[in-house]
C-alpha cells in the first residue's frame, strides 16, 4: 500500500541521509526509505546519494534491480 504523501524533488532533497534526517530514494515515482538498510549508511551507497530519484541507475546501472525494492518502506510519491 501506497503512502500518501507527495514530494516535489527539493522536498526529496532533505532526505539524504545527513544531519539526522531519514534517507529517501525515489523510483519510478515511489519515494522509498533506506534509512535502515546498512548498505545505505548515512545516505551513500555505491557513490549514489540518497535524496535523489534514482530509477534510471537502478533500472539501467544496478546488479539488483527492482527487487531490492520489496522489502522497503514506502514513504509516498514523486509529484511530477
Amino acid at each position: 500500500m501506497m503512502a500518501d504523501k507527495v514530494m516535489t524533488r527539493d522536498e526529496l532533497a532533505k532526505y539524504n541521509g545527513q544531519a539526522d534526517q531519514p534517507a529517501y530514494v525515489a523510483v519510478e515515482g515511489v519515494i522509498y526509505d533506506v534509512s535502515a538498510n546498512p548498505a545505505w549508511q548515512g545516505g551513500r551507497h555505491h557513490g549514489n546519494l540518497a535524496g535523489q530519484d534514482l530509477t534510471d541507475v537502478l533500472l539501467e546501472k544496478s546488479p539488483h534491480g527492482k527487487r531490492v525494492l520489496k522489502d522497503l518502506p514506502v514513504v509516498g510519491r514523486l509529484a511530477e
